[in-house]
């Protein structure tokens, strides 16, 4: 059979071909068979956000984030809120397409330029004439993986898609009227008394019996369960670990006080030199500027000639107004005082010596050294403790990365104890037990690691007992564990938990017996003020800004409450606490706020008030494009 159809292969090929292609004609093509769409996820106008786009988009988000935030836990990325996120945005940035396309708002050049001019380093690259150095903005650009063609496309596209918003949140205004008018209810005052009805104080009412314990306990099972544990062993390698083990050698704390002692005694060398300044600011014509630089290179000329002239030509042709008539002195300077081309020449030439025509920002200089003062320098065994601090980190970091290494390699290949890498790298062994797999409250270090704890907590250590891989925790920090001891969670019975069943229904039982004494003395108190007299503490004036470390709950509630006719009486469920009873006496305005303060209440409303125009813009923009989201959010 298959020798007859090798032999016959091309009419089985022309019969296929016609079985096959009247089946698609009946039938139909599915686009996805070949063109392997993803689904779509979202739709803006009418056109389609498919998961690929999505899954690129939070992939580049997710590099970007990791690129600034290098420690940034990468699960924090990967979860279906941050995913989202990403979707979100990606639906904002097609919605202000859209609309940027279908209001025509472009940029012209002139705006992309003044754009450009905006960017510090780019602005550093423009030459004296006031033109850019065409092959460092390309270069610059190279660096970062772009080129000037896609930048500038790029900028075109943020600058059209900002004025989108930007005619709705750069004309937004809040007068002073509707500000005070929305802050004043923030910031209004209320004079409250308050009932408490602590749930604690009628405990003594409640008397469980042993049906009441058995009903908790069924109803609450999750409340009674031993979490999981482990009994743990873990090496830490970090700086200050490697630091301790350094031994400096004498010689090298002597050569690093030669070579650095100034620097670590904060004294520099100072200099005093003189000039000759022409004037030629960036903003000088090119033609001018040419012209003072050849006036300054005439002067140069005649002060090698003569050195001893320096001064009395300084005082006549220098336009430095301030230190011609001294013939060019400017006295003492050390690093750092003066612009960097000056502070390079004058730092590079010997006493008596004088420089080429150096070009700063300021025009042209000729500069002599006219006296060089050295520091004092403190002595060797007064700055020992500075140095023997300064070597030993330096040592210690070159030394942590070979360490690091070792410590990866042998906790991996040793992988059945703690104990060779730390008898080889003279670490100390810690332990610790009640570990739990997830962070708990008040823990710091690597134990408080999601990370480290991931890998505690794997199959691999809990079956094998194996070390875990070495995991950074922080900068120059390295842990590795292995669990020693291993309990898995379990309900617990009611006889093992039956003191804290006890407690927690008396808690429970007892808050409700708060509550139903307090609602009750609110329904008396609403028909006859008088009956609260001696239940109520006394008053006191309450805010936003001035709770009376009042409870939230409490607090919201006297400030929310109509007041149309006062005294009001208000409840509230203090839930495990009890109740409370609020009775609102007196509507008291805002404190009169000093003028910087009001002021700066303003701007923070207005702010706001932006923010706000801004969000209910977008939502327009949402429903007049017909945005759809085809996923849940989580």
């Amino acid at each position: 059979m298959l020798e007859s159809i090798r032999k016959h292969s091309k009419f089985v090929m022309i019969l296929l071909f016609l079985l096959i292609i009247p089946s698609f004609v009946l039938v139909g093509i599915d686009s996805n068979y070949f063109s392997g769409a993803s689904p779509v996820v979202a739709r803006v106008d009418g056109k389609d956000i498919t998961q690929n786009d999505w899954d690129n988009a939070h992939r580049m988000e997710s590099d970007r984030l990791r690129a600034e935030q290098p420690n940034l836990d990468a699960k924090l990325l990967d979860t279906p809120e941050a995913r989202y996120v990403t979707l979100e945005r990606l639906v904002r940035d097609r919605v202000f397409q859209v609309a940027a396309q279908k209001l025509h708002l472009v940029t012209s050049d002139a705006t992309l330029a003044r754009a450009l001019q905006d960017i510090p380093a780019i602005a550093s690259l423009r030459k004296a004439d006031g033109s850019l150095d065409a092959e460092g903005y390309r270069n610059l650009l190279a660096a970062q993986g772009m080129t000037p063609e896609g930048f500038e496309a790029s900028m075109r596209r943020d600058l059209s898609l900002s004025q989108v918003m930007g005619g709705v949140m750069n004309t937004a205004l809040a007068t002073q009227p509707v500000a005070d008018l929305a802050l004043d209810a923030m910031l209004q005052r209320r004079q409250v008394q308050l009932a408490r009805f602590p749930a604690a104080d009628y405990s003594s009412q409640v008397q469980p019996t042993e049906a009441d314990l058995q009903a908790y306990y069924d109803q609450h099972k999750d409340l009674f369960e031993q979490a999981e544990h482990a009994s743990i062993e873990y090496l830490v390698l970090d700086l200050p670990a490697v630091r301790e083990r350094i031994a400096l050698n004498e010689d090298d704390l002597r050569t690093y006080y030669q070579e650095n002692g100034a620097r670590l005694a904060g004294v520099q060398q100072e200099r005093r030199a003189s000039h000759i300044l022409i004037n030629a600011p960036q903003t000088m014509a090119a033609s001018e500027r040419e012209a003072a630089k050849a006036k300054a290179q005439e002067l140069l000329a005649q002060v090698q000639a003569d050195p001893a002239s320096f001064a009395s030509v300084a005082r006549a042709q220098s336009q430095d107004t301030g230190s011609a008539p001294q013939g060019g002195d400017l006295g003492f300077f050390s690093r750092g005082a003066m612009v960097p081309e000056f502070e390079k020449a004058a730092f590079a030439l010997a006493k008596g010596q004088i420089s080429d025509v150096v070009e700063t920002e300021f025009g042209f200089h000729i500069i002599e050294v006219t006296d060089i003062k050295e520091p004092e320098l403190p002595s060797f065994e007064a700055l020992r403790p500075k140095i023997e601090e300064a070597l030993k980190e330096q040592q210690a970091q070159r030394q942590f990365a070979e360490e690091a290494e070792n410590f990866t390699n042998s906790v991996y290949e040793q992988s059945e104890s703690l104990a060779p890498t730390a008898e080889k790298l003279g670490l100390q062994v810690h332990t610790a037990d009640n570990v739990r797999r997830i962070p708990q409250v008040g823990v710091s270090g690597p134990l408080a690691n999601e990370r480290f704890l991931e890998a505690l907590f794997s199959n691999d250590s809990l079956d094998n007992k194996r070390n875990t891989d070495a995991i950074e925790f922080g900068t120059n920090q390295l842990v590795a564990g292995r669990v020693v001891a291993y309990t898995p969670a379990k309900q617990l019975t009611l006889d093992e938990v039956r003191d804290q069943v006890r407690t927690a229904y008396i808690a429970q039982e007892a808050a409700k017996l708060a509550q139903q004494d307090g609602a009750a003395k609110l329904a008396a108190w609403q028909t006859d003020a008088a009956q609260a007299g001696s239940h109520l503490q006394p008053a006191v004036v309450i805010a936003r800004n001035d709770a009376h470390e009042l409870p939230l709950a409490v607090l919201d509630a006297a400030l929310q409450a109509p007041v149309q006719q006062l005294p009001v009486f208000v409840g509230v469920d203090l839930k495990a606490q009890g109740y409370a009873v609020v009775k609102i006496n007196e509507v008291l305005p805002p404190q009169t706020k000093p003028q910087e303060l009001a002021e700066l209440a303003l701007a923070q409303y207005e702010q706001l008030y932006v923010q706000a125009e801004g969000a209910a813009y977008y939502e327009i923009l949402k429903k007049k494009f017909n945005v759809q989201f085809k996923v849940d959010k989580p």
